[in-house]
């Protein structure tokens, strides 16, 4: 029995090395296969660069250890409030960390204001946050660039390097007029690719009375000792009758905000290369039909000395997917080279505010890709690898 399965492995190398050998023979058609699919594939993980990048930029600021406070009711900091009162309650919670400041909680003013973009010089609405100092250490990846960190009590900014980069005006030095008030740019921070890095900072008792919003705040962000904090926090603060609010994750509120642009993407994604994905097996099934009708005398030589014909039909799909392999290979390295670290801006649909980041190729990407083409190079080599098999020897050794 292992004999027999020696021999037939042996016969499916050989008839495989055979058919490898002819491509050059046959490079226009191969070429076309190829070239059909790495577009396939360079369009895949293109698209779904998008969407890690996005969701890196949402996503990959959250920390397990931090935990959001918003007002019960509220999906998003741009529905919720909380006044001062309730944030004096909220930084009693049980569990906190603490820092220079007292207990690490950052009671931050969320306000959406437009500014130009730098490639259309249309406005877009851009996030302006007002922190206190217990934000510094809340938001630990967040450090100074260039400049320095706005003064408090002072109409002074620091900007994110991602709406620097997609947005006018927001250099370091210069000054920018958002309403009656006229505030100076002092400093440019980064934030770890973070969703922070698409906002302006200021202080929010100055930021307050700009926008009239008394002593009110969106948000509260809680730094717990440990992860396992946050449900005795939770418990606390949700119990508390002088309070009406409701406690998440911060990775949770993070993951929640990035579902719609991460369901349209996927969709778009799905539905652009399914389409490509049908063009691509129709190219593939054309190959290997015209390399099974090419060397038909040689399939029935080979199956008049004693080939089986599941080795023949086994050396066509491998042909197909080694063709399938190289086309994936190609459109993911494409894909790399003219995506990766793209960056650009989009809309959060949540917060009604742009988010800087850039695109994200990862390997596992690049192996999703790969799997996909192996996927069409199957599709397109089996109805022909079946041909091959089924062929009759006297009339393929007929054929001219």
């Amino acid at each position: 029995m292992r004999i027999h399965w020696l021999n037939w492995l042996r016969q499916v190398v050989l008839v495989t090395g055979f058919s490898l050998r002819t491509i050059p023979e046959r490079k226009g058609s191969v070429a076309a296969s190829v070239f059909g699919i790495a577009g396939v594939v360079a369009v895949f993980v293109g698209v779904l660069s998008i969407d890690q990048g996005f969701r890196q930029a949402l996503i990959g600021s959250a920390s397990a250890n931090i935990a959001m406070v918003l007002r019960a009711g509220a999906d998003t900091e741009m529905t919720s409030g909380l006044g001062r009162e309730d944030v004096r309650v909220v930084a009693n919670a049980p569990g906190l960390a603490r820092g220079t400041n007292g207990p690490q909680a950052s009671p931050e003013l969320f306000v959406i204001i437009n500014l130009p973009k730098r490639s259309t010089g249309t406005d877009a609405n851009v996030a302006f946050r007002g922190v206190e100092p217990p934000a510094f250490e809340v938001h630990r990846q967040l450090h100074i660039l260039h400049g320095r960190n706005f003064r408090r009590g002072h109409n002074e900014l620091i900007v994110g390097r991602g709406a620097a980069a997609q947005f006018a005006g927001l250099d370091v030095g210069s000054t920018l007029e958002i309403g009656r008030n006229h505030w100076e740019i002092v400093g440019l921070f980064e934030a770890n690719g973070g969703m922070e890095e698409s906002e302006i900072w200021t202080d929010a008792a100055v930021l307050q009375p700009a926008y009239r919003r008394g002593t009110s705040y969106q948000s509260v962000l809680l730094t717990l000792q440990t992860p396992e904090a946050f449900d005795a926090g939770k418990d606390f603060l949700t119990s508390d009758p002088r309070l009406n609010v409701k406690v998440v994750r911060q990775a949770d509120y993070f993951a929640e905000q990035s579902q719609v642009m991460t369901r349209l993407i996927l969709g778009l994604g799905i539905s652009i290369t399914s389409l490509m994905g049908v063009g691509a097996v129709f190219g593939a099934l054309n190959t290997m039909y015209t390399a099974v009708s090419a060397r038909a005398r040689e399939m029935a030589t080979l199956r008049a000395l004693g080939f089986g014909g599941a080795a023949v039909m086994l050396s066509v799909l491998l042909e197909s997917l080694a063709l399938s392999w190289a086309g994936g290979a190609l459109g993911g390295g494409l894909a790399y080279l003219a995506f990766d670290g793209y960056r650009t801006a989009t809309l959060n649909f949540q917060s009604f505010s742009q988010v800087a980041f850039a695109f994200t190729v990862t390997p596992s990407l690049l192996v999703e890709g790969v799997l996909w083409a192996s996927v069409m190079g199957f599709i397109g080599g089996l109805f022909p690898a079946l041909r091959a098999m089924r062929l009759p020897i006297a009339t393929a050794l007929r054929a001219s």
